[in-house]
This record gives structure tokens, C-alpha cells and sequence, in this order.
């Protein structure tokens, strides 16, 4: 049965990106280090400290699905057709994907649900025993309020952004998780990954 983990680079105060979607600082470890970590099958490349590699690519590797919503598709142009990590992506919306995206982007290997729910259960169909990454923000925060998410991962970097995009959206509510798993310290970033209590 495929598990469900809900993912993202953060603040130290729990932000994934700045009000107008830019990161900023957030993303500067990935390009701080001598080792290549690949983000496939999109092709992109960065270059980070070997203990950030070791532990990322298998990470990254291991993600069969990836579940967004609406609106990061339309600020990234969905990746032009190609997920950023995963074989397949479900894109959460309550409109269909651009006509002439998809012209562009034939072979895409997208798909689309018009709930969290539905993106999820789908998400789930399509990766088998694998796993699916739910990106952090407002989609993530509404899948972790459901109840839907089995695993919380976060690459902690030292930085105040002191307003932004929350790591869980606007969930409220308590939700304990279990101690972390693993804790990676790389450069200028500390990888956490969790497991949420059930």
C-alpha cells in the first residue's frame, strides 16, 4: 500500500516560500556543494554537500507520484509536462489544465482530481507500493488535516522568512507525530523526516 508524505523546503519559522511565491534563500543548499543530486524525470540538476545527496537522492527516488494543486501548476507552467520528482503527478483543481498546455504537452504523464481526496486516492493508485509526495502548503495543509498523510519530510534551512507561505497551510488543530526518524545535518540545511502518530 502506498504511504503518503507531505513534503517541502522550510524556514526555521515554517515557511516554504515568501507572500509573492519566491523562495529566496530557501533553495541555496541545493547549489552549495560539490555532489550532484538529480531530481528525475525532470532532468534538473543541483549540486549539494554529499550528506544532503546521500540522503536526498534515495529520498527523490523513491517518490512514484506526486500530488499538487492548481496553483503551484500554473506558477511553475506545470513543469513543462515533466514531473519534478516521480513518475506521474495528480494536480488538484476545479478547472481542467489549460487547452493549449496540454497541446504542448501531450505525453504528459499528469493527472487531475477535483479534491484532495480524490487526488490523494488516485495518487495512491497509480504508485502501487510506492510513494506519494504531497507538496507542502495549502494543498499539503488540507491533506494533513484529513487525516491522509502518513509521513511529514522537511529540509529545515537557518533562515527567518517571517511571513509567507506556511508549511501546512492554514491547518489548525493538534496532530502529534512520532520522534524523527531520521535527522540529517547537511550544508546550511537539516533534514528532518517524521512519521505521523496513529
Amino acid at each position: 500500500m502506498a504511504r503518503v508524505v507531505i513534503q517541502a523546503v522550510v524556514s526555521v519559522d515554517g515557511f516554504i516560500a515568501r507572500p509573492n511565491d519566491s523562495v529566496g534563500p530557501l533553495f541555496d543548499w541545493y547549489f552549495n556543494g560539490d555532489t550532484e543530486l538529480s531530481a528525475r524525470p525532470s532532468g534538473w540538476t543541483f549540486q549539494v554537500s554529499p550528506t544532503s545527496a546521500d540522503y536526498v537522492q534515495p529520498f527523490w527516488d523513491s517518490i512514484k507520484v506526486t500530488v499538487i494543486g492548481r496553483h503551484l501548476f500554473d506558477t511553475t507552467n506545470g513543469w513543462d509536462g515533466k514531473p519534478a520528482a516521480g513518475e506521474q503527478l495528480v494536480v488538484v483543481t476545479h478547472r481542467p489544465l489549460p487547452e493549449q498546455w496540454l497541446a504542448d504537452h501531450p505525453d504528459a504523464p499528469f493527472h487531475t482530481a477535483d479534491s484532495v481526496e480524490a487526488g490523494v486516492a488516485l495518487a495512491k493508485k497509480l504508485a502501487g507500493d510506492g510513494l506519494v509526495a504531497v507538496t507542502a502548503g495549502d494543498l499539503g495543509g488540507q491533506a494533513f488535516s484529513a487525516g491522509l498523510v502518513d509521513e511529514v519530510e522537511m529540509d529545515v534551512v537557518p533562515v527567518v522568512l517571517g511571513e509567507g507561505v506556511r508549511f501546512f497551510g492554514s491547518h489548525a488543530g493538534t496532530v502529534l507525530l512520532d520522534d524523527p526518524d531520521r535527522v540529517v545535518q547537511g550544508d546550511r540545511v537539516l533534514h528532518l523526516h517524521y512519521k505521523v502518530k496513529r
